[in-house]
């Protein structure tokens, strides 16, 4: 996974743990795509400030994620709920019992709306 979608990714959902300042700028950064230098300016602080903000931002998302695992967790989740929908499509697409093909949709959308 790219290092930008992973950063955002965990910024969404650890970004509140961080300070305000480090999220504004992670957010801007990853997410706006705003420059360093526009990100400095708008805050009327150095890109160097800026950078190092940013690396403590990034180093505290891995660090919660290496420690709680949320985000490893729900690609996990995704992918188990991707496959758990192909054996249903198959399973509904070989039968024609009615009742079943029933009960198997009412699955698949309970299923899709966890993703």
């Amino acid at each position: 996974m790219d290092k930008n979608v992973k950063v955002s990714m965990l910024l969404s959902i650890y970004g509140r743990l961080l300070t305000n300042k480090q999220y504004t700028l992670l957010d801007d950064y990853y997410n706006n795509d705003f420059s360093l230098s526009e990100i400095a300016e708008n805050l009327q602080i150095t890109r160097q400030a800026v950078r190092d903000n940013l690396k403590k931002g990034e180093n505290k998302l891995f660090e919660y994620e290496e420690k709680l695992g949320i985000m490893k967790t729900s690609i996990k989740q995704e992918k188990k709920i991707v496959e758990i929908l192909s054996e249903l499509t198959k399973i509904q697409t070989k039968f024609s019992d009615e009742q079943i093909a029933n009960i198997l949709e009412n699955i698949k959308n309970e299923l899709n709306g966890l993703i």
